[in-house]
């Protein structure tokens, strides 16, 4: 009995006996070799050029003042003038002319035009006219749909147009008062009558009559198809002053200015 707890005793004293230190040193050593920082080494480390900056751009030169008794000069008046897009896009041929100013009337970007794009091929006008863009722009959709019936009714094509007043700096129907006429803004134009790729020539003062007949029926669906991109159509029937052409502006009616006056 007493030999067996002797050996239990002992048992438990032999595991808890000391472990020599130099079995703990090692580690530790070598863990501090691993954290210790790198030694300096035996030639110092070469230093990074230093890369100069961008040179400064040069000083701009002071200004110079002119003598006191040096002439003053003005400069010129530089004048602007709008671009018109029918024109950009070739939708009539035109050049840009100077602006106009004359008592009451004017036009900061008058156009001079010389042919108008009627389904795919231009149409030359007899006579330059003097008009805005507005106006020129609005002459391509009006002069395809008279084209168009050209040909289906009278088998041939416009070949031209025959123009009248366009830019004149008057009163309406050439009053002595009242108001200014759309001639006076380059917002008008006079049509007299086509000329056709066959020859024929179709004109207001001999062709407006008979209505029945094939070129009395082009005049008045020339005069009818402008009043849908036109304000303001004028003809024989409106009045003795427009006896011999079709009359045609952008002026403004109404308080909107979208009335129409198609007479």
């Amino acid at each position: 009995m007493k030999t067996h707890l002797l050996i239990a005793i002992a048992l438990p004293l032999t595991l808890a006996a000391p472990v020599p230190a130099q079995d703990f040193l090692v580690p530790i050593q070598t863990m501090m070799e691993q954290l210790a920082p790198p030694a300096a080494p035996d030639k110092p480390l070469p230093r990074p050029a230093v890369t100069a900056p961008p040179p400064l751009p040069r000083t701009r030169p002071a200004y110079i003042a002119q003598p006191a008794d040096a002439e003053a000069k003005v400069p010129e008046n530089r004048v602007y003038q709008t671009a018109c897009p029918a024109v950009m896009l070739g939708l009539v041929e035109a050049e840009m002319v100077p602006p106009l100013s004359e008592d009451y009337c004017g036009e900061q970007s008058p156009l001079l035009v010389t042919s108008v794009m009627s389904r795919g091929r231009m149409v030359t006008l007899s006579s330059g006219i003097t008009t805005n863009c507005q106006m020129a722009s609005a002459l391509p959709a009006w002069l395809a749909t008279v084209d168009g019936y050209a040909e289906a009714m009278l088998g041939s094509r416009v070949a031209g147009i025959a123009t009248g007043t366009s830019y004149m700096c008057r009163k309406r129907n050439n009053g002595a008062e009242g108001f200014t006429s759309e001639h006076g803004f380059a917002n008008a134009v006079d049509i007299t009558g086509f000329t056709l790729e066959d020859g024929r020539t179709i004109a207001v003062t001999e062709n407006w009559s008979p209505p029945a007949a094939p070129e009395g029926r082009l005049l008045r669906l020339a005069h009818d198809a402008a009043c849908a991109g036109f304000t303001t159509v004028l003809g024989p029937e409106a009045n003795a002053e427009h006896a011999d052409h079709l009359h045609l502006d952008l002026g403004c009616h109404g308080a909107s200015c979208t009335a129409r006056i198609c007479e």
